[in-house]
């Protein structure tokens, strides 16, 4: 898959000189309902023997029409991940625009005109609540007159799981709430993050079970605090881990939040190495113990229910994140 990176105004050198079929969207976490718009787009793709393009933006649009800053907005996937599912969903082209003012500033006329017709697109595939400029002037039944017959119209409708639409705003909220199994049946894959081995106070080591400290990137959502089965990916090896997110309260101290996990059978040096955590099944919340033995007796317990997790979910070392779409019990 090619990225192109695109500032507004493009220059015509910028894009590809080709006819496409282009998918449009946010496509925040790549969930179920943005999968099935882009395996709609790929369809028409191959029957008209085209390239699929998929464009989007850098970052939420809602930035520039809110109080909100851009520190602010969590989402579900950092663009680096959405990248990758784009690629593992077989996308030719993606289209990374970064929104700015000048470019939210268009008419839905231009912007259809500069980044539909401009990218060649003869076949245009979008979900039902697209918009491209306010939602009553700009929407998917308002494109075929903005489209003025030069390329075809596809509106793709909700995708619901569980009588509910599938949506980027739900699984956030189940991230944030701890329910990884309704978020990972919705996402259609395991909730995947990124980040880097940093130091900790090493107190792990004292009690027989030494962590990765994780110093995240960029604004994914982390899961509520608790205790995960999680695998972590190290030198591009997927390893069965246990993961706390918390406050270390049985301990003495004033901590901020970590991350911390746990890797089963490993003994390796990793500080400062970029890792992957998927994030698969909530085990429990944040416990203050009495003594150090009884949180190694309950650490014992997680390591042990994670065992069994893993037991019943072998797959965890798939590359392709797209495979995972098991029902999480």
């Amino acid at each position: 898959m090619q990225v192109i990176e695109i500032t507004h105004p493009y220059h015509p050198t910028d894009i590809v000189d080709q006819d496409i079929v282009l998918a449009l969207g946010f496509f925040d976490g790549v969930h179920l309902g943005h999968q099935h718009v882009i395996k709609v787009a790929q369809a028409y793709a191959q029957a008209q023997d085209l390239p699929l393009a998929v464009m989007t933006f850098d970052q939420q649009p809602k930035i520039f029409y809110s109080e909100l800053k851009a520190s602010e907005v969590e989402y579900v996937s950092s663009n680096q991940r959405r990248t990758e599912l784009f690629a593992e969903l077989g996308v030719d082209y993606l289209y990374m625009v970064h929104y700015s003012h000048e470019f939210g500033s268009q008419s839905p006329q231009a912007f259809v005109d500069d980044y539909m017709v401009g990218l060649h697109a003869k076949i245009v595939v979008a979900g039902f609540d697209y918009t491209y400029g306010p939602s009553h002037l700009a929407n998917m039944q308002t494109l075929p007159m903005h489209a003025k017959g030069r390329f075809k119209v596809v509106e793709v409708p909700e995708l619901q799981v569980q009588t509910h639409k599938v949506g980027s705003r739900f699984i956030l909220d189940y991230l944030k709430e701890g329910q990884l199994d309704q978020a990972n049946l919705e996402l259609g894959y395991i909730y995947q993050t990124h980040g880097k081995v940093i130091h900790g106070e090493k107190r792990g080591r004292t009690i027989g079970f030494p962590t990765a400290n994780i110093q995240h990137f960029g604004q994914q959502v982390i899961p509520k605090i608790g205790v995960y089965v999680v695998a972590i990916k190290v030198e591009n090896i997927w390893h069965r881990a246990m993961a706390s997110i918390g406050y270390n309260v049985t301990f003495p101290g004033d901590r901020g939040l970590s991350i911390e996990v746990y890797i089963l059978d490993f003994a390796q040096d990793i500080y400062g190495q970029e890792v992957d955590i998927r994030w698969y099944h909530y085990l429990r919340g944040e416990i203050k113990f009495d003594s150090a033995q009884g949180l190694i007796d309950q650490l014992n317990q997680d390591r042990e229910d994670t065992i069994l997790y893993f037991q019943a979910h072998p797959d965890y070392q798939r590359e392709d994140s797209l495979a995972h779409e098991e029902t999480i019990d």
